[in-house]
């Protein structure tokens, strides 16, 4: 990694500034420094492994750098054969929100900003980098994620479980014909993505994720756990987005969309070899939403 870091300093011109590596327990990709400049101002380095994540991240800075706070682009290095590509942007001032952060002011800031998100209409469904593919029917984006997922834990999860998971599927598929899209949404948009100062919202980060989708879908890290909300804070979350544009109904089709993310975390951290090391804990905690799901639902 340090050959790395000699690359990404002579490309962006860095050298001399201290690389100061960012690590959380439910980041699951993407490798993110904090850099010090000899002036002493801070800024973020975003590397990419996958050259998708690197396109998406880009493109939804780029595209919300005048319309909600975003970190601004400074500089990028593209992907090449033998590098990832990397975003060198603003450090925003602040940290990550916390269950000590939340007033139902934030709560309700909060909403209103994914409501923001969700008013950009878009052609169609998928890879908004990738217009050629988009398709009209949510059916076929959505499959592809799933899809996606199951193949991951197959050979790892039981097969018993994994035969409910697909019946599940193919018996709630139809719920998509009626969802609010297409539009953009983050996909990935829970507290640990919104940054926060002296009680003020500082930005949004982290869109490798973000495409053109349903708004069910970000209601998802809400109903699964991922927001450290009382029950007024969602009040006043939900009451944020209806300032900007009608909540969706999304009480039928959320079991099968957290069934859909829970599949994705646990296929991913099989796939990449951390479901006993960094992403344990995710790994865990989504294994067992997965295995007590037909309980509940």
């Amino acid at each position: 990694m340090d050959n790395l870091i000699t690359l990404y300093q002579q490309r962006l011109n860095l050298q001399g500034d201290t690389f100061s590596r960012i690590d959380h327990d439910d980041a699951m990709i993407g490798v993110v420094y904090k850099i010090t400049e000899k002036t002493g101002a801070q800024l973020i380095l975003k590397i990419c492994p996958r050259a998708s994540d690197y396109l998406r991240e880009v493109y939804f800075l780029r595209f919300f750098a005048d319309r909600l706070p975003v970190p601004h682009i400074r500089q990028v290095v593209e992907p090449e054969e033998e590098i990832s590509g990397a975003i060198l942007m603003e450090c925003l001032r602040g940290t990550s929100l916390q269950s000590t952060d939340f007033t139902d002011g934030i709560a309700y800031e909060i909403g209103s900003l994914l409501g923001r998100i969700h008013l950009n209409r878009v052609a169609g469904y998928g890879d908004l980098t990738q217009p050629h593919d988009l398709s009209s029917d949510p059916r076929t984006y959505f499959t592809r994620k799933y899809e996606e997922g199951f193949t991951e834990c197959s050979g790892h999860l039981p097969k018993a479980l994994l035969e409910q998971c697909r019946s599940y599927y193919d018996t709630h598929l139809d719920l998509l014909s009626s969802v609010d899209g297409p539009c953009i949404i983050h996909r990935d948009f829970r507290a640990g993505n919104i940054i926060v100062h002296d009680g003020k919202i500082q930005g949004i980060i982290d869109w490798s994720s973000a495409r053109a989708s349903f708004a069910e879908e970000d209601f998802c890290p809400l109903e699964h756990g991922e927001w450290p909300m009382q029950k007024s804070s969602k009040r006043s979350f939900l009451a944020g987005y209806a300032s900007i544009r009608p909540v969706p109904h999304y009480e039928a089709i959320m079991p099968l969309l957290r069934l859909s993310r829970a599949l994705a975390a646990v296929g991913f951290t099989v796939k990449s070899g951390t479901s006993e090391s960094i992403h344990a804990r995710v790994y865990q905690s989504e294994r067992y939403f997965l295995e007590t799901f037909f309980q509940r639902f």
